[in-house]
């Protein structure tokens, strides 16, 4: 099948990677000209303005769009929209706010032009490791688009399907989903983050506690000079606690044992707050994913272990680099 990608950052280059790794046809645009004329080395087609990367697209067209959210995403939504054509289709792969994207398709819909919100998890690591994929929109777009999404997902990667699960007919154990009609692609992914922030927070402060177990405050006796790069290592054979997260802890604290390189100025990219604003209109309680996102903001003013080890995690992941304190 052939795909258009735009943006080539640290998701976008290696989904076009994947993708043509997989036998998809694919034809690459960005801003920044050197990503382009870095995959063009490699075979992927590049195009330096929009109008010449339409151009290139085969009809019925598909672009998927792997920019920051916000006025990024809205800005190149629209410039496809005014070259795509009845029976095209512009794919979401973004951190997008799953009411825009409703917002978005609605828009599209008198054109004829099809509408997918994907939430993507995988991170600079996705190349190798394959993504996550969380889509949302109609059974016809999602038919047509899933050769995309079944190529750029890990497929069963050696983890069994849970037992008693009948996986006939389904794919999420290949690691790809329907989730639903537009914007519960981008719902579940936000979920998704919130999520992930609970569970950084939860490590950042377990190591935080181990951390200062040889406090001089504490009685001698219970002094513990513990190695947490160690337990980390330990932990992620056979513990209950264990997990890629887990995994990438471990990465960061065998690179930088105490986390010296990082500030603990903990950036939230934003599906934070709009899960907990989605707790606040379906009145659900979310304590912990509050106050994880509440812990981001004050790390911006004070930082401990546990922040250094949010930032840390989120280097490993995402390749996210900590803002100069200030900004």
């Amino acid at each position: 099948m052939q795909l258009g990608m735009v943006g080539l950052g640290r998701m976008g280059g290696n989904m076009a990677r994947r993708l043509r790794r997989g036998g998809h046809d694919v034809v690459t645009f960005d801003l920044d000209a050197a990503k382009i004329a870095e995959l063009e080395k490699e075979g992927i087609k590049g195009a330096n303005t929009v109008e010449k990367f339409v151009g290139l697209l085969t009809k019925p067209r598909a672009a998927w769009l792997m920019v920051p959210a916000g006025d990024a995403t809205e800005s190149m939504v629209n410039k496809l929209a005014g070259l795509f054509e009845s029976g095209d289709i512009l794919i979401d792969g973004g951190n997008s706010y799953f009411k825009d994207d409703v917002r978005r398709a609605q828009a599209l819909k008198p054109k004829g032009i099809h509408y997918a919100d994907v939430g993507t998890s995988g991170g600079v690591w996705g190349l190798e490791r394959g993504y996550c994929l969380m889509a949302g929109c109609e059974d016809e777009t999602f038919r047509r688009i899933e050769p995309l999404l079944k190529t750029l997902a890990p497929g069963e990667s050696g983890i069994e399907p849970t037992k008693g699960r009948d996986t006939k007919g389904k794919t999420a154990h290949l690691g790809y989903l329907h989730c639903g009609p537009v914007g519960s692609g981008h719902f579940v992914k936000m979920v998704h983050n919130g999520i992930e922030y609970g569970l950084m927070q939860a490590y950042g402060e377990g190591f935080d506690i181990m951390r200062g177990a040889k406090s001089s405050q504490l009685p001698p006796e219970i002094q513990y000079d513990l190695n947490v790069g160690e337990i980390a290592e330990l932990w992620r054979r056979g513990s209950v606690v264990s997990s890629w997260l887990l995994d990438l802890s471990a990465i960061a604290l065998a690179e930088d044992p105490n986390l010296d390189s990082y500030t603990g100025y903990v950036q939230d990219s934003g599906e934070g707050r709009w899960t907990i604003m989605a707790a606040l209109e379906e009145s659900v309680p979310a304590d912990v994913l509050a106050t994880s996102l509440y812990v981001r903001f004050r790390s911006r003013q004070e930082h401990t272990f546990a922040e250094k080890m949010l930032s840390a995690m989120r280097k490993q992941f995402g390749g996210h680099v900590e803002r100069p304190t200030g900004e």
